[in-house]
């Protein structure tokens, strides 16, 4: 009986390898979120039967994955698009913050003279 428990303790690092190398894979993380979508949606569905069985979710995720791994490059451009649109947005913020700060300084120097003249 302890012949196969360290053969499979002498397998085991290669074993978790390969499986790491798998997981690594867009299809395969597609498939996990699915799963964890079913785990917990599965109170959330209770009366729908269809969505209730995992397969629909297993291939949900594989789908997922497959058009994650086929329009990575239309994806990774997207985003790096919107992110440079938020920081485009952020600058246009900020310079406008400053023009309102520089506007709300100046005006009472500008002011102040002219109150004092009156008196």
């Amino acid at each position: 009986m302890n012949i196969p428990m360290t053969e499979a303790a002498r397998q085991m690092p290669h074993m978790m390898s390969n499986m790491g190398q798998m997981m690594a894979h867009p299809m395969a993380g597609g498939a996990m979120m699915a799963a964890g979508g079913y785990a917990a949606g599965k109170g959330l569905l209770a009366g729908a039967g269809l969505l209730r069985n995992p397969l629909v979710f297993i291939a949900a995720g594989l789908a997922a994955g497959y058009l994650l791994h086929k329009y990575e490059k239309e994806i990774v451009e997207t985003v790096a698009k919107a992110s440079g649109m938020g920081k485009d947005l952020l600058l246009h913020q900020k310079e406008n913050l400053d023009d309102l700060i520089a506007e709300s300084q100046s005006a009472p120097a500008a002011a102040a003279p002219a109150t004092a003249a009156q008196e």
